[in-house]
């Protein structure tokens, strides 16, 4: 049955782990992940803006092979991958875009939605130019719309990927924090900007949590990958503002991809 496929993907995984130890086991773990068909939705932290190496095909959507969606692919050779998440995209953007891959065969899909609808942009365009009155009241008013508006935006967009892909299995995955706070930035925006723009980032991920689990999906939380790799850390996995690459600001680089994202879709998948 198609609907034990990502059932037999986690099983075959677990014994592949323990096997590999011994040497055995490697054939049968891509056999089994080999069966599923993996759709992958979203937006710029899906299709990989920030690490580089982008598929010119892709146009302004700035897809790359280094991306996580696509580095899972190529480590399990799934019988098919359909990587449509684009770079700006918000929730109606994926439902009135991304979704057109899924069908009632397809057994894993992933995605990244919600922080354009929030804002997240002009959020720290604010934060960057302006003052840090401004800037929070701003992460205020964003927090807000979380409340608000984001959840029926949400459940829009989930209930058409349910729709059209009944027994897939879902992976939402949130977002990091940008911010280490105390860490190594000695210029740039305060300690109140940066503990407000971590919180919002914390507000987001729990009302998509909230609504993910509503429809059944598993979320994926990036926050424990990325503690150490934030902005300010020294060891930063994430882009902070880049005034010749401006779309890249606040993005995570290829080692985010791998490091941060990677691994919470290996786990959830």
């Amino acid at each position: 049955m198609k609907t034990s496929r990502v059932a037999a993907l986690a099983s075959s995984l677990l014994l592949g782990a323990a096997l590999t130890l011994t040497g055995a086991g490697a054939a049968q773990a891509d056999s089994s992940a080999a069966a599923v068909d993996y759709v992958a939705l979203g937006d710029s932290y899906s299709s990989g803006v920030g690490a580089g190496a982008y598929d010119s095909a892709s146009g302004s959507c700035k897809r790359t092979p280094r991306a996580y969606p696509a580095l899972w692919a190529a480590a399990n050779a799934p019988s098919s991958f359909a990587f449509t998440a684009c770079s700006g995209a918000r929730t109606a953007d994926v439902t009135a875009g991304q979704l057109g891959p899924l069908n009632s065969g397809t057994d894993l899909v992933s995605l990244t939605v919600g922080g354009n609808d929030a804002g997240f942009a002009d959020v720290m365009t604010t934060c960057v130019l302006q003052s840090e009155a401004t800037c929070i009241q701003r992460v205020n008013e964003a927090k807000a719309f979380v409340d608000t508006t984001l959840p029926g935006r949400l459940d829009t967009v989930y209930r058409a990927i349910r729709g059209k892909a009944p027994s897939a299995r879902v992976v939402v995955l949130g977002y990091p924090r940008f911010y280490q706070l105390n860490g190594t930035c000695v210029a740039g925006l305060t300690e109140n900007e940066r503990r407000a723009i971590n919180g919002a980032a914390d507000h987001l991920n729990a009302a998509t949590a909230k609504r993910a689990a509503d429809h059944g999906f598993t979320f994926g939380d990036v926050v424990p990958t990325f503690t150490g790799h934030e902005i300010c850390s020294g060891s930063a996995w994430l882009h902070s503002v880049n005034w010749l690459n401006i779309g890249e600001s606040y993005h995570p680089t290829a080692a985010g991809q791998s490091g941060g994202y990677l691994p919470v879709l290996r786990n959830a998948a």
